[in-house]
């Protein structure tokens, strides 16, 4: 059986579907809108933008209801400007797979500056149907001397290349060719088949005629181009693309460092940038490891030097170790001294000789500091490992100490007191010697806790004050706080748990002077932590006034545990800002403590006779 006929290929596809392109960065689906629509209904437009900072990527998608109004927009706006740009449309190929391919694409180069995409498109379309054409052009949207046109068969390539390769576009003579892709055109790393070439150093009085002849001897020329300025003289440089290999290196080997015109001119291999500064980085990391390695253990770094000193100065110390090559002292701009610099000896027994003697030396009154010098690299990674290190002690001494106590590397270690508000077990109710908590004249029924404790955290010393009726009452033992030491007049502590802290009646905390401002509300505000501030304030004041009565301030505690229990905020507020408030609630918690002391040796002595 005979095979069926191949069907012929479209010139468009069936879509009503359009590419836009090379449009200004400020154009919008609305101009577009009002631009397609007089060809026919629109049924959609996209410009497509950039997913994070929704900037236009320079081209769109247009949707037309029919495809006669598709081809019409395609015939009549390619090419047109569009806010100053000329739009490049073409039909919408949803398969990448034959936008990318070689299949019907050819390559122009050496054009001139003059050709744009209208121009190129209406030259090689007598070829056959072009999808796409395009002339390369930088930032500012000048021509590159190149680019690309695209046939929907791949006979109207072949032919466009035969016919057109060679030929004169605007009086220059452009090479026309099949698309090569880039993977395709880089070069064997084992064998590279280049062919063009790179010259530079030539003389200003060289022309196109010169230059192309100069190496037409070696081969034929598929192209050449010598760069020029506004004055049409030679800006010393320009390409030449050889058709084979061995041609262009034939000329690079015999053309490379001959002299033209008094000039001797470099012709060499043509590279991409990105090979260039391959070959570069290269190079220079080829040197700095030779130098490294050649001055490895010879080469001593040396800082904390003194403004005076200079090379020959730094050379004169250091020559008593050995055989120096090279001394310098590091300098800014302005000539002045940077306090380091090097020394290089001869041999790495001469350096380690230094290092052990010269280190620490004094050397116009400034101890120098001498060691080995390192790499950039090497210090880096050496201070990243040191802090590293240091990190890793922090944090388990971070861990192991209760929190709060750690106060950073290098800072002075506090120990831990009673926390704020602290207040010890209170005894069972009830039991010999313990009494209701003695209460101020004219207040209610006891507030405090059964059992008449009665005490006070004393601020700062961690511990218990024991109030009337309890263990560190005037019935208790000893009549003084359980377990802690009396403050020493002024204030200061003494024993085992004495520290630097003094109290004064005259300052007042930042957090107790917060607590201050609640007026009337501070109950509601402060609560059982606005009394504990409040204590803390009047304890030092309860102190001064006892003091100033002439009475021993070991009931400092106790008056002030009473007066807490016994009072509200705004009665304790009054205490702190009026003197003579506090003074006259002292002299009742003090009546009440000797009456109470009073009853306690009648409840004693009864005791005793029954």
């Amino acid at each position: 059986m005979a095979a069926p006929p191949q069907p012929q290929q479209q010139t468009n596809p069936l879509s009503a579907s359009l590419y836009v392109g090379d449009l200004h960065p400020d154009v919008n689906e609305t101009q577009l809108f009002e631009i397609f629509k007089q060809l026919g209904p629109v049924a959609s437009i996209r410009v497509c933008r950039d997913a994070v900072t929704r900037r236009s990527l320079g081209y769109a998608y247009l949707n037309f209801h029919n495809l006669v109004d598709a081809e019409r927009a395609l015939d009549v706006m390619n090419y047109k400007d569009i806010k100053g740009r000329p739009c490049r449309i073409m039909w919408s190929q949803r398969d990448p797979s034959l936008r990318r391919s070689a299949v019907g694409n050819i390559f122009i180069k050496n054009l001139d500056k003059t050709i744009d995409h209208k121009m190129l498109y209406d030259t090689f379309s007598t070829f056959g149907n072009i999808l796409s054409c395009k002339v390369a052009v930088d930032i500012e949207g000048r021509s590159l001397g190149y680019g690309f046109v695209h046939y929907d068969a791949q006979e109207a390539a072949d032919e466009a290349v035969q016919r057109s390769n060679g030929m004169l576009i605007a009086g220059k003579k452009v090479f026309v060719g099949p698309f090569v892709g880039r993977k395709e055109r880089l070069p064997d790393a084992d064998e590279p088949r280049w062919t063009n070439v790179f010259v530079k150093n030539l003389p200003k009085s060289m022309t196109d005629e010169k230059f192309l002849a100069m190496f037409g001897a070696y081969g034929p020329v598929t192209s050449s181009m010598l760069a020029k300025a506004e004055d049409n003289t030679s800006r010393g440089f320009g390409f030449v693309n050889f058709e084979v290999h061995e041609d262009a290196a034939k000329a690079v080997e015999e053309l490379n460092g001959k002299e033209i015109d008094g000039q001797e001119v470099f012709v060499g291999r043509a590279q991409k940038k990105a090979e260039r500064d391959k070959e570069l980085r290269d190079m220079f990391e080829k040197l700095k490891r030779e130098r490294n390695n050649k001055y490895q253990g010879v080469n001593l770094y040396v800082k904390n030097l003194d403004e005076g000193i200079d090379d020959d100065k730094l050379r004169e110390e250091f020559a008593q170790c050995g055989t120096i090559t090279s001394a310098k002292v590091m300098r800014d701009e302005k000539g002045l001294s940077k306090g380091f610099g090097f020394v290089c000896y001869a041999t790495p027994d001469e350096a380690t000789k230094a290092v052990t003697e010269m280190n620490g030396k004094m050397i116009l009154q400034k101890p120098i500091f001498v060691a080995l010098a390192q790499r950039k690299d090497q210090r880096r990674v050496q201070l990243e490992a040191q802090h590293a290190h240091r990190a890793a002690i922090v944090n388990i001494q971070k861990q192991q100490m209760p929190m709060g106590m750690y106060a950073g590397p290098g800072a002075p270690m506090f120990f831990p007191q009673a926390p704020r508000g602290f207040m010890a077990p209170y005894p069972p109710q009830g039991g010999p010697g313990l009494a209701p908590r003695p209460r101020l004249p004219g207040q209610g029924g006891p507030r405090g806790p059964p059992g008449g404790y009665g005490g006070y955290v004393v601020p700062g010393q961690g511990g218990f004050r024991g109030g009337p009726g309890g263990p560190g009452g005037p019935g208790g033992a000893g009549g003084k706080g359980r377990g802690m030491p009396k403050p020493a007049r002024g204030g200061m502590m003494q024993g085992p748990y004495a520290s630097n802290f003094k109290f004064n009646a005259n300052v007042r905390n930042p957090q107790q002077g917060q607590a201050g401002q609640g007026g009337a509300n501070g109950e509601e505000a402060g609560g059982e932590g606005s009394k504990m501030l409040l204590g803390e304030t009047l304890f030092p004041l309860i102190q001064g006034s006892l003091r100033a009565s002439g009475q021993s301030d070991d009931l400092a505690g106790k008056v002030t545990g009473m007066l807490l229990d016994s009072l509200d905020a705004p009665e304790l507020h009054q205490l702190v800002e009026s003197q003579e408030a506090l003074h006259g609630k002292v002299s009742e918690a003090l009546e009440v403590l000797a009456a109470h002391e009073q009853q306690q040796q009648k409840q004693a002595e009864e005791a005793n006779k029954q």
